[in-house]
């Protein structure tokens, strides 16, 4: 069984940075998309990136190009995400996901049903 733990996440001024961690155990995630999630208050669950097996390709939600950036290190089964230049929307909780079917495109890795493995999420609040 896949067991995904985020953590970073914490309370910044706007305009701050934040990197998060999703650390996975129970198998080596090398072979996985991986992506992040996040759902603010009162709002559905939505896409923020993905990332390819090998970590070579990148799909980015339009709200968060240029200001994050999706990582992975397979070695340490860890998956990253830097949050710069936050702003109060991108408050929400962040979730990492792992998608063990292996397949990446742009288009399918922004589906949430493709996920197979969630963390618990951890709270950004962006403050003004």
């Amino acid at each position: 069984q896949v067991h995904l733990v985020e953590s970073g996440g914490g309370l910044v001024q706007a305009g701050a940075s934040l990197t998060l961690s999703c650390v996975a155990s129970g198998r080596s995630l090398g072979r996985d998309v991986m992506a992040w999630f996040r759902q603010a208050a009162g709002k559905e669950r939505e896409f923020v990136a993905s990332i390819s097996p090998a970590g070579y390709r990148t799909t980015y939600a339009d709200s968060v190009k240029g200001r994050f950036a999706i990582s992975r290190d397979n070695a340490k089964n860890t998956l990253y995400l830097q949050l710069n230049s936050l702003k109060p929307e991108d408050s929400a909780v962040y979730y990492c996901a792992a998608d063990s079917k292996g397949y990446y495109s742009t288009y399918t890795s922004r589906d949430s049903m493709r996920y197979d493995y969630w963390g618990q999420g951890t709270q950004v609040t962006v403050s003004t």
